[in-house]
């Protein structure tokens, strides 16, 4: 009788690593290994409790500090691993810029840590999971490819960058088999009230202004591409069972992949489109991100074709998983979330 397989998931009580877990419940029959230091965007275990699926027998949770290195004794209890997806990071760009050194420390320390731990446990494929940040600002019609040069611009890309460059010298060094993911502003349930879907749907229910990050002269918000938590899911299950790359030190695209949502989107219309769901008016005001948020950039953008290329489809539009969010977080039994 075969093993059933064990997948590590750092950060897996947080935001998206829960619905990770989620994912992995419903979808598979692996062994789930949930590590998470459980500060204040973790909310506890709240998210896991929370999720229709959780399966206390399949789900073991170490609460534990990624800062430090692993302990023997945790080590020992976890035992072999398969998979390890390394989720945890702090992400609040604002942070970033309020306190950068401990920001910056806490991203770099955890991920040496956790690829330190690989080394030991030797899985078959760790996943870094970074972000769209790490590319810098795009202009209009620029779509970042894996491989493109980086060009962090702020102190929370620069934290991502380096987790990335990090992975790349094990890779090359020790012969981890190391994939990278990028990913795009993600939404979904549980979301922590500081991220913008949340925020707006705040503000629109008390019917105050919503301030938008926009270009100097006031004209033009912010664009992004979002994607729903459970698509990021299905895509790193994706990596893990159905691609054969690794990082490689000639060919800097392969064993990296950009999981990018179906639509640009400006801020200001994200907005709109709330107030649309809740039938209620979005009052917005665009503020200019050089005094608000130095560092901020106006537009990310990444080209998705070599996911899609590799046979992977994203199974929710847009459109559909924004209004069921709200809908979800304005319910009576999870308004609490918000």
């Amino acid at each position: 009788m075969t093993s059933k397989i064990k997948c590590a998931i750092t950060g897996g009580c947080g935001f998206v690593g829960h619905h990770v877990v989620e994912h992995l419940l419903k979808n598979t029959d692996w062994e789930i290994i949930v590590l998470d230091k459980l500060n204040y965007a973790a909310n506890g275990f709240d998210r896991l409790r929370d999720i229709e699926a959780f399966d206390d027998k399949r789900v073991k949770i170490f609460a534990v500090d990624l800062q430090q290195p692993i302990t023997v004794g945790v080590a020992e209890e976890i035992g072999e691993v398969d998979y390890i997806l390394n989720l945890a990071s702090e992400s609040h760009v604002d942070n970033s810029i309020k306190n950068p050194v401990s920001f910056i420390q806490n991203n770099v320390n955890l991920t040496l840590n956790m690829l330190e731990y690989a080394r030991v446990v030797k899985p078959k494929k760790f996943i870094q999971f970074s972000t769209d940040e790490v590319y810098g600002t795009a202009d209009e019609g620029v779509n970042y490819k894996e491989g493109d040069r980086h060009n962090a611009g702020n102190p929370y890309s620069a934290s991502k960058d380096c987790q990335e460059s990090i992975c790349r010298a094990y890779s090359n060094t020790y012969g981890l088999n190391i994939n990278i993911t990028n990913a795009m502003n993600i939404i979904g349930e549980r979301q922590h009230p500081e991220k913008f879907v949340p925020i707006c749907i705040r503000k629109i229910l008390a019917g105050e202004t919503i301030q938008v990050h926009s270009n100097e002269d006031l004209t033009k918000s912010g664009e992004r591409h979002y994607l729903h938590a459970r698509n990021i899911a299905q895509a790193l299950q994706f990596i893990l069972e159905e691609t054969d790359e690794g990082l490689d030190k000639v060919d800097a695209s392969l064993g990296q992949w950009n999981i990018v949502g179906d639509i640009e989107i400006a801020n200001s219309d994200l907005a709109l489109m709330i107030g649309k769901i809740l039938n209620k008016e979005a009052k917005i005001e665009l503020i200019s991100f050089h005094s608000s948020r130095p560092g901020h950039d106006l537009r990310y953008a990444l080209n998705g074709d070599k996911l899609k290329d590799a046979g992977f489809d994203y199974p929710k539009s847009f459109e559909d998983t924004l209004r069921k969010t709200v809908e979800w977080d304005i319910a009576e039994e999870n308004i609490r979330w918000l």
